[in-house]
C-alpha cells in the first residue's frame, strides 16, 4: 500500500459518492484513505434531501488529528458547502500541509441537480481554496461560474481553465462531460501554459453518481503515489470510466459505479 491522501469532504450515505466514493478509489487503486468528513448528506441515486453540516472546528480536528499521526501525501477536497467551513479548511492547509498536493473538487451541485455550495459561499472558495490547488477539477458548469463565462466550445473551456488558473491554481482540469457529443474532452491546462486534452469516446450511462468525486480521488491518489499530473488524470479517467462501464445498475436515478474493477491502464 503507497500513498496516504486525506479527504476532505462530505459523507453520501447511499454509497456512491463522497468520503464513500473517495474511500473505494483510493483503496482499490493502492493508497491508503483517510478521512474528516464536512457533511452528513441524505441522499441516493436520484437526489439530495438533507444536509447536516459538521462544525468547523470538528472538522480541521478530524484532519489534525490524522495528519499529525498517520500523515498525507496528498489532499483531497470535495463538498466545502459553506464560507466557515472553507476558511477553517484553508487555513488548516496553509498550516499544516502547505507542502503537500492538493486536490481540489469544487463540489457546488450534484448529479441530480442539488445544490452542494452555499450561494454566498462561491467567492470564498474562490479566494481561499483555488489558490492552494495543485490542480483543481471543475466539471463545465463549476467553470463556468469559476471563471464567469459561458463555455461552449474547447477552445472556451481552454479559456475558462486560463481564466481560473490566473485565480491561483497550479493546474486546472476542466471536465468536459457535461457537453454534448459523442466524445469527451478534458482540458488540463497548467501555469506555465501548458495545456493538454484527453480525449474518449462516450460512454452512453447513466449510472454517473459519484464521477467527479472519484475521479478527483484518483488524482489525489496517483500524486500521492508520485506519479506526475498528466500520468495521474489519464490514469484516473480511465479508472472512472471502467467504473462506469462495469456499473451495477443500482437505484431509480443515476446510480452508483463499480469501484471494485481491476485496475488497468488505458
Amino acid at each position: 500500500m503507497k500513498g496516504r491522501v486525506l479527504i476532505i469532504a462530505g459523507s453520501d450515505c447511499s454509497g456512491g459518492a463522497g468520503i464513500q466514493a473517495d474511500i473505494k478509489t483510493v483503496t482499490v487503486l493502492g493508497g491508503y484513505a483517510a478521512t474528516a468528513i464536512t457533511a452528513l448528506t441524505v441522499q441516493n441515486t436520484t437526489g439530495v434531501f438533507d444536509v447536516l453540516g459538521i462544525d468547523p472546528k470538528l472538522i480541521v480536528h478530524q484532519a489534525e488529528v490524522t495528519i499529525d499521526d498517520i500523515g498525507a501525501d496528498a489532499i483531497k477536497t470535495g463538498m466545502l458547502h459553506s464560507v466557515p467551513v472553507i476558511e477553517a479548511v484553508a487555513k488548516f492547509i496553509r498550516h499544516k500541509a502547505a507542502d503537500i498536493p492538493i486536490v481540489v473538487d469544487p463540489v457546488m451541485i450534484s448529479q441530480s441537480g442539488s445544490r452542494l455550495l452555499n450561494e454566498d459561499a462561491v467567492d470564498a472558495l474562490i479566494k481561499n481554496m483555488v489558490p492552494l490547488a495543485t490542480v483543481l477539477t471543475p466539471n463545465i458548469p463549476e467553470a463556468e461560474v469559476l471563471s464567469g463565462m459561458k463555455i461552449l466550445t474547447e477552445g472556451d473551456m481552454i479559456e475558462a481553465a486560463r481564466k481560473i488558473g490566473e485565480l491561483g491554481a497550479k493546474a486546472v482540469l476542466v471536465k468536459g462531460g457535461h457537453a454534448d457529443g459523442e466524445r469527451i474532452v478534458d482540458i488540463l491546462w497548467r501555469h506555465d501554459g501548458d495545456i493538454e486534452g484527453f480525449e474518449a469516446d462516450r460512454i452512453p450511462s447513466e449510472n454517473n453518481h459519484g464521477t467527479g468525486c472519484s475521479l478527483a480521488s484518483a488524482i489525489a491518489t496517483g500524486l500521492s503515489q508520485g506519479m506526475g499530473l498528466s500520468d495521474a488524470v489519464a490514469r484516473a479517467r480511465a479508472f472512472v470510466r471502467e467504473a462506469i462501464r462495469t456499473a451495477p445498475d443500482f437505484g431509480k436515478g443515476n446510480g452508483p459505479l463499480n469501484h471494485a474493477h481491476p485496475v488497468t491502464g488505458e
